[in-house]
């Protein structure tokens, strides 16, 4: 008979020829167990998916109470489900004033694609302005504003009309004119190595977008929901966006994503054509409940007011010499290494000790580091030794 691991292998579409081949029968918390019981510390979150940790309890709850109500009922956008509607009503209640519509997607990649084509519609422009070393999805849309040719590449033509500016960068904001529908560009970009723009740039790109009439959409897909010390990294910035991207920790480890503008732009999907963006599962109410929930443990637990300090604990926790930089905000970090090479030899060492980290798409002499925000400061601690172990050995 064969092992899980080869029926795996032989009927599971693989995204590389090295898969990570890690099997896991359980999760909770911070911690994954594999077949053997062994625990591995998730300090990546399931790139930025589980905040609260695995499995917790209020979002499981809610998930099995919606099950034995009802599962989809029909395309979004048709029929009032109390779990999108409730949902809905949460996050505009903690958004500004002008995020006020919901359209609620199956991933993030998809939440891209309903917000590039939103802004086209509502401006009637065709032209769109991305950042290099930007990443928002791999569907065909999503790809074409992904600032790495290497990924790219090989799926041309894709979308005519997209120019690439330099993130963090203000004498390229020229760029952006009256014949530009959107700017799409990461709050704090996530696999560029996690930069994190200057405040004044912030403000000018803002700025410049109200001047050319262009919508600002910004994709807080990894960034949101306490990963950067804020519910969402805008509001380190001060700034607000004409439409935001959610996903990944939206679900609270269930599959769903957002585009979130006002009325008044959202309202371009209803005519000329109608149904102008049509999607058959998004806003599942089952992952609905389990969002709502997953918010509301945020909130009552406050757990934003705790990522500053360990942040401050993390980075305490992790000087080398051989770590060239730790960059990022809040849970959101990245520590620079000198080398691929190095890095993923420490990668793989510390999934051997039993941490699980990775690397970036744009900058692979990085590690990623964002652990479930519920990890608490021992846990950080035993973290970062088995991390700097890993360093020692091989430097």
């Amino acid at each position: 008979m064969l092992t899980l691991r080869q029926l795996f292998l032989a009927n599971n579409a693989q995204t590389t020829n090295f898969p990570l081949l890690l099997e896991f029968e359980r999760a909770e918390g911070i911690y994954m167990y594999d077949s053997e019981g062994k625990p591995y510390i998730d300090l990546i979150s399931g790139i930025g998916v589980s905040n609260l940790g695995h499995s917790n309890q209020r979002v499981v709850n809610a998930i099995k109470e919606q099950v034995d109500k009802y599962m989809h009922l029909m395309v979004y956008g048709e029929y009032v489900q109390s779990p999108q509607v409730r949902f809905a009503e949460k996050l505009v209640s903690i958004l500004p004033e002008n995020l006020q519509s919901v359209y609620f997607t199956n991933s993030g990649a998809e939440a891209v694609e309903g917000a590039l084509k939103l802004a086209k519609r509502y401006t009637s422009r065709t032209n769109i302005i991305a950042c290099h070393n930007s990443y928002h999805g791999s569907t065909h849309g999503a790809l074409s504003v992904m600032g790495n040719e290497e990924f790219k590449q090989a799926y041309r033509p894709l979308l005519p009309g997209v120019k690439f500016i330099n993130f963090n960068n203000t004498n390229d904001l020229s760029l952006i004119d009256d014949q530009t529908a959107c700017v799409i560009i990461e709050t704090v970009q996530g696999e560029a190595g996690i930069r994190v723009p200057d405040i004044a740039y912030m403000q000018a790109l803002r700025k410049r977008c109200d001047e050319t009439g262009t919508l600002l959409i910004l994709d807080e897909i990894q960034a949101a929901f306490g990963r950067t010390g804020k519910l969402f990294a805008f509001e380190h910035f001060g700034i607000v966006p004409d439409i935001l991207l959610l996903a990944k920790a939206l679900g609270g480890g269930m599959p769903i994503g957002a585009f979130i503008s006002s009325n008044a732009i959202m309202s371009a999907l209803k005519e000329n054509p109608i149904l102008g963006h049509i999607t058959t599962f998004g806003g599942h109410p089952v992952c609905c409940a389990a969002g709502l929930a997953a918010l509301e443990v945020l909130l009552d637990e406050k757990l934003c007011e705790q990522v500053a300090a360990k942040e401050t604990l993390l980075r305490a926790s992790l000087v080398h010499s051989a770590i060239k930089e730790i960059r990022g905000k809040g849970l959101m970090l990245a520590l620079e290494l000198e080398s691929f090479d190095l890095n993923k030899k420490i990668i793989d060492r510390c999934i051997a000790n039993g941490v699980i980290t990775d690397w970036f798409l744009h900058c692979s002499n990085a590690m990623r580091l964002a652990p479930p925000i519920i990890i608490t400061p021992d846990e950080i601690k035993k973290a970062c030794g088995i991390i700097i172990e890993a360093v020692d050995y091989y430097c």
